[in-house]
């Protein structure tokens, strides 16, 4: 796992790189200085990643209560993942990105066979709500400064920013296979469910 996220890292940085350092205009156009922006900045990343995880745990834990115990071994297709070890591959996933930015490992998380380390829904459950307790605090617990901490291993100009979007891609990128499982499985997403019953109650 640790060596796929940092190769999911490093695939992400190296290419826009590259691809700035090589291309080369078609004809030279006249070079303007532009005034230097002084304006202050009207995004909280911190505040801003840290709120998009924690609706990502409820969304993911209210998702994985509405499956039932019985489902957790579904998979939609060979050598693809079951329900429950999607839910795992996402937990873990929580685990695994804050040290890459140094932080301190968590606490009971052995990363070797956690995918398939229970089918158990309930210790699935906690599981994810540990994780994501896990990465919350991290990126709280990160001052601005260690934000834009240089991380070289990562990739040229890769930094400490990158990895907690790179945390909260990946966070929206399992939710929308969890929400793909479910569907398949007939299980609606409880917050659609409760859209859609506010919608008819009106």
């Amino acid at each position: 796992m640790k060596k796929f996220m940092l190769f999911m890292v490093s695939f992400c940085l190296l290419p826009g790189l590259a691809a700035s350092k090589s291309a080369t205009p078609r004809r030279q156009a006249a070079t303007v200085a532009q005034p230097e922006d002084k304006t202050a900045p009207s995004y909280d990343m911190k505040a801003q990643a840290a709120l998009d995880i924690q609706q990502m745990q409820q969304k993911f834990t209210s998702l994985a209560e509405a499956i039932p115990q019985e489902k957790y071994n579904w998979r939609p297709g060979q050598g693809v993942r079951s329900v429950g070890e999607l839910f795992l591959h996402t937990a873990a996933a929580s685990f695994n990105f804050p040290p890459l930015m140094g932080q301190g490992a968590a606490a009971g998380f052995d990363g070797k066979d956690f995918e398939k380390s229970t089918t158990d829904k309930a210790k699935i459950i906690d599981w994810l709500n540990k994780s994501f307790a896990y990465s919350i605090n991290s990126v709280q617990g990160m001052s601005n400064a260690e934000y834009a901490k240089l991380l070289p291993k990562l990739g040229p100009q890769a930094n400490a920013g990158d990895v907690v979007y790179l945390m909260v891609v990946h966070d929206h990128e399992m939710l929308g296979q969890a929400i793909s499982y479910a569907r398949s499985i007939g299980v609606v997403p409880p917050w659609t469910a409760a859209a859609q019953k506010q919608q008819t109650n009106r």
